[in-house]
């Protein structure tokens, strides 16, 4: 099974119209959103959910009031603020516990619980380009890594169940926990760059994080048009670092006509810039066919 991840050093690269566009022009694959911190592939994909579950992940500290008498141990101990005195027993901030369970295992009369926590959902739905599995990480919770981990796996039974292909997912930006586990495993990275100093230091950044795991990787120039000079840099730098290039994508406002439609850029225009995503599109699926991402 050959499973792709688009990622990008930083947001606002390009890389999810190009997921959205590969999903159109590919056919056999489950597509997997994983950037569960920020999700926006369902706009272009308008997703019909089928399956909605919960997310479940870390702990959080509760006061039990019946049991609190007041003793001010939690308060006094708490690193991180997170618990206060109401008039005749502690509360703590849900915002600010950091599930560290000093306070649950220092009260002296166990009136603090510490159940699991729900952190997000997660979902399958159909798509008019197939089956998608993507979730809602909940505002200000941890543990996007392992949500990711789950979708991959969720993403491989889809595709075993319905014997498809290819997974194509849409990775998280920069090189965080997100990303590593988005990345880890994976058949090929295709990363979406820009001609800036940020952009190719970006680039360089989720290079060293591919080598680190041994993942084959292509580089996307996006707005390559924009500054020439940093655009030859780049490529020079993917050839001297054996990184191969998968294509270079001028600045065309037809892109932001095409997402104010609802539309991926190879369903709005039948040439032009679309043209140019295609022949990106047909040199991935060689190196698919290839085996070299094996």
């Amino acid at each position: 099974m050959f499973e792709m991840v688009m990622l990008s050093g930083k947001g606002g690269t390009g890389k999810t119209s190009l997921a959205a566009a590969f999903a159109h022009l590919s056919s056999d694959h489950v597509i997997c959103d994983l950037d569960v911190d920020a999700p926006d592939l369902h706009l272009l994909l308008r997703p019909q959910k089928t399956t909605s579950e919960k997310f479940y992940s870390g702990h959080a500290a509760k006061i039990v009031i019946e049991k609190c008498d007041a003793c001010r141990q939690c308060v006094e101990m708490c690193r991180f603020g997170a618990v206060s005195m109401a008039t005749s027993f502690a509360q703590i901030d849900p915002l600010k516990c950091e599930g560290c369970k000093v306070c649950v295992e220092f009260c002296p009369h166990g009136a603090i619980n510490f159940p699991i926590k729900q952190c997000g959902e997660w979902y399958l739905s159909d798509t008019r380009f197939g089956w998608m599995v993507h979730a809602h990480l909940f505002p200000a919770e941890d543990n996007s890594g392992k949500l990711v981990a789950l979708l991959r796996k969720k993403a491989k039974e889809v595709a075993k169940q319905n014997q498809l292909s290819m997974i194509l997912s849409d990775g998280p930006p920069g090189i965080g926990c997100p990303v590593i586990s988005s990345l880890s495993g994976a058949s090929f990275a295709a990363i979406v760059t820009e001609p800036t100093p940020s952009g190719r230091h970006d680039l360089e950044r989720v290079v060293d994080l591919c080598r680190h795991f041994n993942i084959p990787t292509g580089v996307i120039i996006n707005k390559s048009d924009l500054n020439q000079r940093m655009t030859n840099q780049i490529k020079h730098y993917s050839t001297e670092n054996s990184i191969t290039i998968l294509g270079s994508l001028p600045h065309d406002p037809v892109v932001t006509q095409a997402m104010v439609t609802g539309k991926t850029i190879t369903e709005y225009q039948s040439n032009g810039f679309a043209d140019q995503v295609r022949q990106i599109w047909q040199h991935i699926e060689e190196i698919a066919a290839s085996g070299i991402a094996a």
